[in-house]
This record gives C-alpha cells, structure tokens and sequence, in this order.
C-alpha cells in the first residue's frame, strides 16, 4: 500500500480533510540544535528533526498538517515571559500555528501571566513535570491549576520510566480536585507508564494524545486503549521533532481504526477542543 493509499480522511465530494497536529515543540534558531540534542540525550532517542519552524513546517507537509499546536517548556521562571512572546510571535507570523504558552511553579503572578497570555491570543499551556522540576500534585502547582480551570486547557508530558512526578496517579488526584480543567494527558497518558494510564485516566474526562506512544506499544492495544478511553476524546500528536510526521501517521494508519475514529482524532476533536477557548 502506498503513502496516498493510506489517507481515508476525504470528505463526501473527495476534498482531502486537513489534519491538526497537537503536540510539536518549537525553539528559536539559536538554541534549537542545543534544545534538541538535550532532549535526545534525555530520553535515549535519536531525534530526527530539527526543532525549527521551517523543518516543523516540511514534515508535517508530507502528511497535509494543516494546524500545529506549538510550545516550548520554561525550565527556569525567568524564561516563562520571553517564550510566550516567542510562542505569541510564531503564532501571529504563522496562521497554521496555533500556541500554547508555558508556566512555572516558580512564579510569583500566575494570574497576570495568565490574563496575558489571553491577552497574547495564546490558546493553552503546556507544562512538562520533568523538564520544569516539578510533580503534578505538587502544592506549588495548584495556583496554576486554579488560574486557568475554565479559562485554557493544559497539555501535560506524561510519563516517565526513572521518576513518578508525572505519574497517570498524580494526575488524576489533580483531576478529582478541579473537575473543570481541561487537560490533554500527553502519550496516552504515560510515557512508559501505560498499564498505569489505564487504571487511573482511561475512560475518564481527560483527553489523550497519541505522540511518542505508537513505537512502542502495539497496535492491538493502542486501539483498544483508544476504544475503552472513547475516540471522542483522543487527538493525534506528533511530538516533533522526536518523530517524523510521517512515520507517525503510518503508525496511527496502522491501528486498524474506522474512517470515523480517524477523523475524530486527526482533525476534529482538536476543532471542537481549540474552538472552545
């Protein structure tokens, strides 16, 4: 079967649906090779991108990536306020682009950074647990989760095989105490940690992303992971550039799931989830 065969994603006239993105990381030019190659080292993987706004752009042409959802992570407090200005800044150079801004336990507003991160037309937050050296159910982060409960969704790394601080069990402590976060639980909801993703958040109300989960896992139990958690509530993600675009999608192709899973999961669920903010 060839690449074009593998694309059910048409609409009843035969116009090609678009596909949304939602987990890319960015970086400016003059880190991202040092930004990429530490995450490389980090989890062992040989990244095969290069963590620009160019190199993002051409993989995810390959596979008709019509939105990516873009952020990068403040490791320290003081970064947090020039990444969502650069974050802000792609987005508006990049209609394709829709940002997600950074936070940090560390800071000492949350809520004006909050207020101007809307004001930046940014349209959520994505925070990793181990990069930022933090857990989920830390006391530290519930302003956070108090400044944007209602107001922007959370994209949250999950998952880690040497530490629990972003543990699925963390974060659904998280989930009991604020009933109307909206959280997308990165890597179906743990990296490493997917027999534990499946006892504390599949089937509850949390979306899944797919990225840096189907090299790993089989197909058989992605779908049926898929399946119990329910595609309504499933979106696809590629984690550029620790993946190819299309390697990616190949993979989800392979899943064996109906035209209308896919469609929820490569393009509208993200619509109806990003149109809400």
């Amino acid at each position: 079967m060839s690449f074009s065969d593998m694309l059910p994603i048409s609409d009843p006239e035969g116009v090609l649906q678009m596909i949304t993105d939602i987990h890319a990381h960015i970086f400016p030019h003059k880190i991202a090779e040092k930004a990429v190659r530490a995450i490389g080292r980090y989890y062992g993987v040989n990244m095969v991108r290069k963590g620009t706004v160019e190199d993002l752009l051409e993989s995810g042409s390959r596979i008709n990536v019509s939105k990516y959802v873009v952020h990068s992570s403040a490791t320290v407090v003081e970064q947090v306020r020039a990444i969502n200005d650069y974050i802000a800044e792609v987005q508006s150079s990049h209609p394709e682009m829709v940002g997600f801004a950074t936070l940090h336990p560390g800071l000492a507003d949350v809520a004006s950074e909050v207020d101007r991160i809307i004001g930046l037309g940014l349209k959520g937050i994505k925070l990793h647990p181990e990069f930022q050296g933090f857990s989920i159910d830390d006391d530290d982060m519930m302003p956070i989760y108090e400044a944007v409960e209602g107001r922007l969704p959370i994209l949250m790394h999950m998952g880690d095989e040497n530490v629990d601080s972003s543990s699925p069990a963390r974060l659904s402590r998280v989930l009991d105490r604020f009933p109307g976060l909206v959280v997308i639980a990165a890597h179906f909801g743990g990296y490493r940690m997917w027999d534990l993703s499946c006892e504390y958040l599949i089937g509850r109300n949390v979306y899944i992303d797919t990225s840096s989960t189907l090299a790993f896992i089989s197909p058989e139990q992605a779908a049926g992971m898929i399946r119990k958690h329910g595609a309504g509530k499933v979106l696809f993600g590629s984690d550029y550039p620790m993946w190819d675009h299309r390697e990616e999608f190949e993979r989800f192709m392979a899943l064996g799931l109906t035209e209308e899973e896919r469609r929820a999961i490569l393009f509208e669920n993200a619509e109806k989830l990003l149109s809400g903010v």
